[in-house]
């Protein structure tokens, strides 16, 4: 593990190993598309690809990471989980990183993206891995300031577990869920230009009142449209009943959910979702990670024997 995070101090991007349970061995990859080789991008589609084609027809998906020039992966942050012991992969989530106008500035805003599971690998707990734990170390490089995250979904599951892991989520059937003035802000600009980050078409509406996105699965997406006695449900029947009320399945609604990870998400997250098991490796991650946001910089700029790229010490 160590020489996994060594490997990772003299990137500018994040690529790292972990073992987060006994069989699963997982990879986080930024933006493969914007320093990987043409073969390890290849090699890393295909991946992609063997996992989705467990599901849905090959080729059925034509947005995002599945783009055949393969710039979906130049912003996009790839959590793969594999077999450890066969190496065959199982599971992944396609986070993409979107520049999103915010007033006078602009917001990072991090899409939960699209996430796919070997159907002979569900119930297998790696929802805390697929949805949260990109999530959390970014939070850490970011140095602990918040950032926002949005996601798009029918799936009454997700729903939940958006609501629950990260903070100030709306929609969310919660008398706490309130619709502020960045929440709506965020959502325009997100349904303006960034559509094409989670395949819904032109053509789609969109509700300011409830984000809900009407007709939804026309962009590329449209194999992931689901029923909504198939969709996945949530332990707690509120979400259930919030999805079945509030979306036309049979059209293909879907929910833009737009929230927060910040340092109460994040202890949340670390208390409730990461097994015991797993805190360990974690926690090292998150140190390694730290450090080299944090420490590094520092003793690089005082070392004036070697150039640092962007950052280095100034001969006198």
């Amino acid at each position: 593990m160590y020489a996994a995070f060594k490997k990772t101090f003299s990137k500018d991007h994040l690529d790292l190993v972990l073992q987060t349970s006994e069989d699963h061995e997982t990879r986080i990859v930024e933006f493969p598309g914007r320093w990987m080789t043409q073969d390890e991008l290849q090699e890393l589609r295909e991946a992609l690809i063997s996992i989705a084609s467990k599901t849905l027809a090959r080729g059925s998906l034509t947005y995002g990471v599945f783009k055949a020039d393969g710039s979906g992966l130049r912003d996009t942050v790839i959590t793969l989980i594999r077999d450890r012991y066969s190496g065959q992969p199982i599971a992944f989530n396609a986070l993409a990183v979107m520049e999103v106008a915010h007033g006078s500035a602009t917001a990072t805003v991090l899409h939960l993206g699209l996430v796919m599971v070997d159907p002979g690998q569900r119930s297998r707990g790696l929802s805390w891995v697929l949805y949260g734990l990109t999530c959390l170390l970014f939070f850490l490089r970011n140095q602990l300031r918040p950032f926002w995250i949005s996601n798009v979904t029918q799936v009454p599951a997700i729903v939940g577990m958006v609501a629950e892991t990260f903070s100030a989520v709306y929609p969310q059937p919660d008398d706490r869920s309130r619709r502020s003035i960045e929440h709506l802000l965020l959502a325009r600009e997100i349904m303006a230009n960034h559509r094409h980050v989670f395949g819904v078409g032109a053509e789609a509406e969109f509700d300011e009142a409830c984000f809900v996105i009407g007709n939804a699965y026309t962009g590329g997406s449209d194999d992931l449209k689901k029923s909504f006695d198939v969709a996945q449900k949530h332990r707690d029947e509120k979400y259930n009943s919030f999805c079945k009320d509030s979306l036309d399945y049979e059209r293909g609604d879907d929910f833009l959910q737009i929230g927060r990870m910040d340092i109460f998400a994040s202890k949340d997250y670390l208390m409730k979702s990461v097994p015991r098991r797993s805190v360990l490796a974690i926690v090292a991650a998150a140190f390694f990670i730290s450090l080299q946001r944090v420490l590094l910089p520092i003793i690089y700029w005082f070392d004036t024997s070697r150039p640092w790229r962007r950052l280095r010490a100034r001969n006198t």
